[in-house]
């Protein structure tokens, strides 16, 4: 089993060639959108998910089989199909045109594996067992969910505003070091569940300039 390299691809604008058109590959067409991906998907035939999908910008579906070429000129590919032979093909073609490759529950035929994901906006935590459970993987995304609730979401754009705001103020980086420690061990979080941005935003004004306060 492969020891894999965690990274997060940027794929706005990029050609992604998914094969395949089921529920499978419906989500994964549905998380390359998302991310901003240019996605030409081909398949004989296009399960219902696929409806929705194909009225949004940046999908293409292509109704037809697998061919050799298919995946030319695209920055990775997704196989997706519940057809052995062709996934076979698509990673054959893949390892030779060096497309970054996922073959779906087939990581011996993958370049790199999709991890379970939990989003609260620009906070993505991912799950990866290498390939070796993804039931384990599932379990421990659906406990991080009640852990990481929607308030991050909130949390993480404001530690964003300020760090701009305090990027521009404060020249000192081992000062700057400490007032971000600062309000990430806060308890802005608390308040933000609460739904108390009055004294949220008191809060961060008290965390930026304690001797005022």
């Amino acid at each position: 089993m492969p020891r894999y390299y965690p990274i997060f691809l940027n794929v706005a604008g990029r050609p992604v060639v998914v094969v395949g058109g089921g529920e499978v590959a419906a989500r994964k067409v549905e998380l390359l959108l998302e991310c901003g991906a240019e996605v030409r998907v081909i398949s004989l035939h296009f399960s219902d998910e696929f409806a929705p999908l194909a009225r949004r910008p940046g999908v293409s579906l292509v109704r037809r089989s697998y061919r050799a070429g298919d995946l030319g000129g695209a920055f990775l590919a997704v196989a997706a199909t519940d057809d052995p032979a062709v996934n076979q093909e698509v990673a054959r073609e893949a390892a030779a045109g060096r497309v970054l490759l996922n073959v779906v529950d087939q990581p011996a035929l993958s370049q790199f594996i999709v991890p379970s994901l939990v989003r609260r906006g620009d906070l993505t935590i991912a799950i990866s067992t290498g390939g070796a459970s993804p039931a384990l993987a599932r379990r421990l995304r659906e406990e991080l969910e009640q852990t990481f609730g929607p308030e991050y979401e909130e949390f993480l754009r404001l530690l964003e505003e300020v760090r701009r705001r305090v990027q521009r103020d404060e020249p000192d980086p081992a000062k700057r070091r400490v007032i971000f420690e600062r309000l990430v061990n806060s308890d802005l979080l608390g308040r933000l569940r609460e739904g108390d941005h009055a004294g949220v935003a008191a809060q961060i004004e008290a965390l930026l300039d304690p001797g005022r306060h």
